[in-house]
């Protein structure tokens, strides 16, 4: 876990050289890019690539039937192809919507049978009006002098037709709107309508042989604009240009041997305090989902550290707490398998997958230690039963291991910290911190144990003492020791905080009850429900038991995610990720990443 050191570059160069090291530096894909020009109005795109393109190439990709994909881009025309497939999913989506009209129009109209509205002066300036009527509100119809007629009915209404010159008030319903339009008209519309969107579909169908193609057509047109966009980043005053990035200090020798064989003049220097290098993470392939769940809520200062090892480890400990049960973790693991091969299609679904393993390691470990399989217990005196170490129903037990986890949580939180910055007196805070987290745990085990660990008291005392006056001392490191000590005085007031975020661990202990709670619950009604009804009963049971466990397992899972990560983000950033960073954006090409048949 480590925030991969960075240099900036500085490439000097002739500007008649620019486009093809740009385009040089983009395939080595290993720089951030640091504006050295103004900025200007947003680069306008090449011709042939609009902001609907990735919606085309989606549109094709989405297609049930793919044809054989055309490999030789003899014959192809990205432009081309991105406007016929636009325009046949405006077409299809016009026609789709209005297929849906029509059925429910025809639907609607159904009960009335076939029939065409007159002209208006052949009625006498008369209307038809129409209603649905509940049978219950058809005394109404019996109690007012008005020309109508049952044209149909049906179990729950009957469909009324009324003559009027003018809309009838007091209607127990709202009048039926049904259109200028006999059935059979709309009919004959819906046939066409069905046979039109076959034949559009059938056009797309023919247009996915080159999906391949437009994908990497795509993928080189947002290339090239890329370069045009870094070529507006540089420095240019005729002959000469600069460009200037950020760069791993491992990729150093290879733009160095570039460089060289360019006739480039190359600088280097190492990032200063003053400045702020964006953030590049890397972890081991095991661990990298790590800094994706990172990244998915914040991303540290450079200067910082990288969290993202602890967040893995310390999320799939808090998700297996939540989650609670063998059966449930089990369950979770046979999704993953379905899943496993799509999830790797993509290096983001890989790193996915093996976290997802990883909480399913967890979860099954924790719930034989808790002993839930699908809310039962094991049965006394056998294996499962001797593994099951903990009480879930024990409150005061379970309490206390949740929350000296989180002390534990925050106290590796402020030691990293104090680790980090070890060689400054920054250091003193976070380590203050550990004593006063310390030292408060010691007193309240002290007091909730009486005579057992009465001899922590003091002890515990002592370094609670020592902490707050560490946080006093060394919250400010300027001025004179009055201001220094009034400074620290308002640091004190994070003991709030971390009272508060020390019991926020809690939620640990509550939402693995109430998981494991619901299961039990679930399963006494489906027992209930079988003994009170013999035989058919068991059906019943069943129902009972798979409706109750599907609802239980989707809140387990969203609340294992929610506030497992929650844990982390608020709690334990609170203690060790004081200032946000930027991203590292590496100036690299997309083509490589085309859609694949």
């Amino acid at each position: 876990m480590s925030i991969v050191a960075l240099e900036k570059v500085t490439f000097y160069g002739h500007t008649d050289d620019r486009q093809q090291v740009l385009s040089d530096l983009q395939k080595f894909g290993c720089l951030h890019l640091i504006p050295l020009a103004p900025e200007q109005e947003p680069l306008r795109k090449e011709v042939g690539l609009s902001s609907r393109s990735r919606q085309a190439l989606q549109f094709l990709t989405s297609c049930p039937n793919q044809r054989r994909q055309v490999r030789k881009p003899k014959k192809f025309n990205a432009h081309e192809i991105e406007q016929k497939a636009l325009a046949l999913s405006d077409k299809i989506q016009n026609l789709e919507a209005e297929r849906d009209f029509l059925v429910g129009r025809i639907e609607n109209l159904k009960p009335w049978g076939e029939f065409a509205f007159p002209p208006r002066d052949e009625l006498n300036s008369l209307s038809l009006w129409f209603y649905v009527v509940p049978h219950k509100d058809m005394k109404y119809f019996e109690s007012v002098d008005l020309i109508w007629e049952v044209i149909s009915r049906d179990s729950r209404f009957c469909y009324v037709t009324v003559i009027s010159e003018n809309q009838p008030e007091g209607m127990p319903v709202e009048r039926v709107r049904t259109g200028n339009k006999p059935l059979s008209e709309l009919e004959d519309r819906l046939e066409e309508v069905e046979l039109e969107l076959e034949d559009l579909q059938a056009e797309r169908t023919g247009l996915t042989r080159w999906c391949t193609l437009f994908a990497r057509g795509i993928d080189r047109l947002e290339d090239q604009a890329a370069v045009k966009e870094a070529a507006e980043q540089t420095y240019a005053e005729d002959p000469l240009f600069a460009l200037q990035a950020w760069t791993p200090e491992d990729t150093i020798p290879r733009l160095q041997h570039y460089a060289a064989e360019q006739g480039l003049a190359l600088e280097t220097a190492e990032p200063q305090k003053e400045e702020t290098p964006p953030t590049l993470m890397q972890n081991p392939q095991a661990l990298a989902a790590g800094q994706d769940l990172v990244t998915f809520y914040t991303t540290p200062r450079y200067w910082l550290w990288d969290p993202s090892t602890i967040v893995y480890f310390s999320f799939a400990l808090f998700f297996a707490m939540i989650f609670a049960d063998v059966g449930y973790s089990v369950v979770l693991g046979l999704m993953v398998s379905i899943f496993w091969k799509k999830m790797g299609q993509s290096e983001a679904g890989r790193r996915f997958r093996i976290l997802l393993v990883t909480l399913v390691g967890v979860g099954v470990i924790y719930g034989v230690m808790v002993g839930s399989y699908f809310g039962i217990s094991p049965v006394e005196g056998s294996l499962p039963a001797k593994l099951n170490i903990l009480d879930m129903m024990n409150f005061s037990v379970m309490m206390q291991l949740s929350i000296l986890l989180g002390v534990f949580h925050l106290v590796v939180a402020n030691a990293i910290t104090a680790w980090h910055f070890r060689r400054s007196i920054r250091a003193a805070v976070p380590i203050a911190w550990i004593f006063i987290f310390l030292g408060a745990t010691a007193l309240w085990q002290a007091t909730s144990h009486g005579e057992k660990l009465a001899f922590l008291e003091p002890v515990g005392m002592a370094i609670m003492v020592l902490g707050l006056g560490g946080v006093m001392l060394f919250k400010s490191t300027e001025g004179p020791l009055w201001k220094r000590l009034l400074k620290g005085l308002s640091g004190l007031t994070g003991l709030s905080n971390a009272f508060g975020d020390a019991l926020s661990y809690l939620r640990l202990f509550a939402l693995g009850l109430a998981s494991a709670s619901l299961a039990g619950t679930f399963n006494a009604m489906a027992g209930q429900v079988k003994e009170a009804l013999p035989g058919i009963g068991i059906l019943f049971a069943l129902l009972i038991a798979l409706l109750g466990h599907s609802l239980n397992f989707i809140l387990a899972l969203s609340s294992g995610f929610i506030h497992g990560l929650r844990l982390n983000f608020i709690e334990f950033f609170r203690w060790s990720i004081s200032e946000e960073g930027q991203l590292f954006n590496a100036f690299a090409r997309k083509e490589k990443e085309s859609w694949k048949t």
